[in-house]
């Protein structure tokens, strides 16, 4: 398919995905919700990696009923706490998995810590989906051609790597952080396609602008009923849809066209909204030296090292 064509695409376009098994972060609501539905209609087995057992329950229900004959599992992950990263990877890692889906985040909320001490939006967004994909790692180099998608973001434009305060204990703002972490999970998957060296396909995928609970969380933990309702407006006004902003996610995660190292996202104006396509992105994403820095932080912090890839 060339670059012009992929206006057309649509999840029409997703092949048969019976035989593969996929993990999906973050699948109880918005884009993973609407990427595990639609992995589950095309065949795939799916595990709803979600922190809340309810809403997870509730989406493991709705996928069922929207396709009956779907195999899909509930498995409890909170990627904050890196004991419960590890105790999903021990139940879940043990099987070939075809396609891990690092979608799961928080946005713009007020400073808060993990168990481990790491600052909520570096550690939930970033530290807990390298950790996992770690963990999972033998699971997806048994598979030839896996693949592992990392949601990013249009904000990683805006982001900086404070490496001498990725806490924000000395300054911290809810959106520094954000965009921190969501440059983080850029330059993780293009670190991750360099490191794998074509064991396995490692892109990124952002949604552009679209309608999710990620808005109104901020305002929610911050006691902020004004702006809890503003973002709600500006997503019915301005936001493309849940099942839109899933569309560059599912076309990383499925479609033969796409390589290591790139990312996608939709191809509208800003990439705001429309059907995926590939997408520049910030430059120093893609610095090696900047990967390099950030994997040895983030192995050193989390305790996963990725000794598979290690050369011989």
């Amino acid at each position: 398919m060339e670059v012009a064509d992929m206006a057309k695409w649509t999840t029409d376009e997703i092949p048969d995905l019976a035989g593969r098994r996929a993990v999906v972060t973050g699948a109880n609501s918005g884009i993973g919700l609407c990427t595990a539905l639609e992995l589950a209609r095309h065949g795939a087995t799916v595990v709803l990696a979600c922190r809340s057992a309810e809403r997870g329950r509730a989406a493991l229900d709705r996928i069922r009923t929207a396709v009956p004959e779907c195999d899909v599992v509930l498995g409890s992950l909170d990627l904050a706490d890196l004991a419960s990263v590890r105790a999903f990877a021990e139940e879940h890692g043990t099987t070939g998995l075809d396609l891990l889906v690092n979608n799961a985040g928080v946005m713009a909320l007020p400073r808060r810590t993990t168990p481990d001490g790491f600052e909520l939006q570096f550690g939930t967004n970033h530290l807990g989906h390298f950790a996992l994909t770690g963990l999972l790692l033998p699971a997806l180099l048994d598979r030839p051609g896996a693949r592992v998608v990392t949601v990013t973001s249009m904000m990683h434009w805006l982001g900086r790597l404070d490496f001498d305060d990725l806490d924000g204990e000395r300054r911290y703002g809810k959106w520094t952080a954000y965009c921190q972490s969501k440059l983080a999970n850029l330059v993780f998957a293009k670190e991750l396609d360099r490191r794998a060296n074509g064991r396995l396909i490692s892109a990124a995928a952002h949604p552009g602008y679209a309608a999710t609970n990620l808005q109104q969380a901020g305002p929610r933990m911050s006691g902020s009923r004004i702006g809890e309702v503003l973002n709600g407006v500006a997503n019915t006004l301005f936001a493309q849809s849940d099942t839109g902003g899933a569309q560059p996610t599912l076309y990383a995660a499925t479609a033969t066209e796409v390589r290591g190292g790139q990312c996608y996202g939709p191809r509208g104006p800003g990439q705001s909204r429309g059907a995926p396509r590939r997408v520049p992105t910030l430059r120093k994403a893609g610095d090696p030296e900047l990967g390099r820095r950030l994997w040895e932080v983030s192995e050193q912090r989390t305790g996963v090292t990725y000794d598979a890839l290690r050369q011989d």
